[in-house]
């Protein structure tokens, strides 16, 4: 539960609630009005940590603290959490071997480090009459590849654009 939704003090609408104290025992099915006057005698937040029960479980904390504990603790699994990206590798049809090579070289490092890599091919003014050329350069590239790679999606002309999608073999 997001504490977006936790209610606080005078916020709560239940009648009698369960009441856990500062130090996580608890202290039974209390009024809402004698929880609320324990928790300003202790000087800590009445927060419904249980809304659902019957009766809804209130606990006595900071509830200012309580809620940057828990932003830091979104923050903290969020870090943890890979976001892999795909990578993409452009090129022109009338790229030499030598560069051809050096982009390969990128993509299979790439493949290497588990990501997927769209191989792209752009055409510009009269380039887009051979077409055929843009096809050979990405056969070549798999070529160059040897078998370290799956092709998700073949080779496909959209608009300008000829580009393939590979993605490293799955290591059993």
């Amino acid at each position: 539960m997001s504490s977006k939704e936790l209610r606080c003090n005078t916020r709560i609408k239940a009648k009698q609630i369960r009441l856990i104290d500062e130090k996580g025992e608890q202290k039974g099915i209390v009024s809402i009005d004698e929880a609320l006057k324990t928790a300003v005698d202790v000087g800590l937040d009445l927060v419904e940590v249980a809304p659902d029960a019957k009766p809804p479980v209130c606990k006595l904390l900071d509830y200012g603290k309580y809620k940057f504990d828990q932003e830091k603790l979104n923050k903290e699994s969020k870090k943890k959490s890979k976001q892999k990206k795909d990578k993409e590798i452009r090129m022109q049809p009338k790229i030499e071997e030598h560069d051809l090579q050096f982009k390969a070289k990128h993509i299979r490092e790439f493949l290497d480090e588990g990501y997927k890599v769209k191989v792209t091919i752009r055409f510009r003014g009269r380039e887009m009459v051979h077409t055929d050329r843009g096809v050979d350069i990405l056969d070549k590239v798999l070529q160059l590849l040897g078998d370290s790679y799956v092709v998700e999606k073949n080779p496909k002309l959209e608009g300008k654009f000829m580009s393939m999608l590979l993605k490293p073999k799955s290591k059993k």
